[in-house]
């Protein structure tokens, strides 16, 4: 009785200091309620810059329209997407370049399909969504 006591004591402290990690490394990783989605090199042609960036409201995505995080991060393993929450977050364009690379989408791309994608499946379903039109997303830049 003792030992089986003193298993699943250490068994519940090991759990716990588990959850103690994840919370810290989650904690660490901060992030703004809303950004820019600024990718010079994807937004500049002839040294000009083509497209406003992009201001994405991450607090609005993750706590008002419950957009679960592995909908955007992603790590591809085998085809399947096993980047979970508490994961390290790279920016997009570590993996995907100005240029098209193989399989991995282009840097534009990789944004229109996420963004553009899930907010035509919105509207598709009657649901309040987000914008779609190059207009939309890269507001004329105000001088």
């Amino acid at each position: 009785m003792k030992k089986g006591l003193a298993v699943m004591s250490i068994l519940m402290a090991f759990v716990f200091s588990l959850g103690l990690m994840a919370w810290v490394y989650a904690a660490d990783q901060k992030v703004a309620d809303t950004f820019k989605i600024d990718n010079d090199k994807a937004m500049f042609k002839d040294g000009k810059r083509t497209k406003v960036a992009v201001e994405l409201t991450h607090k609005k995505h993750a706590e008002d329209h419950k957009v679960v995080c592995a909908e955007c991060h992603h790590t591809y393993k085998d085809g399947k997407n096993t980047w979970k929450q508490g994961d390290k977050v790279q920016k997009c364009s570590e993996c995907h370049k100005v240029a098209e690379q193989g399989k991995t989408l282009n840097l534009q791309l990789a944004y229109h399909k996420n963004c553009q994608d899930c907010h035509k499946k919105l509207k598709t379903e009657g649901k309040k969504t987000g914008p779609t039109t190059c207009a939309q997303c890269h507001p004329v830049e105000k001088k």
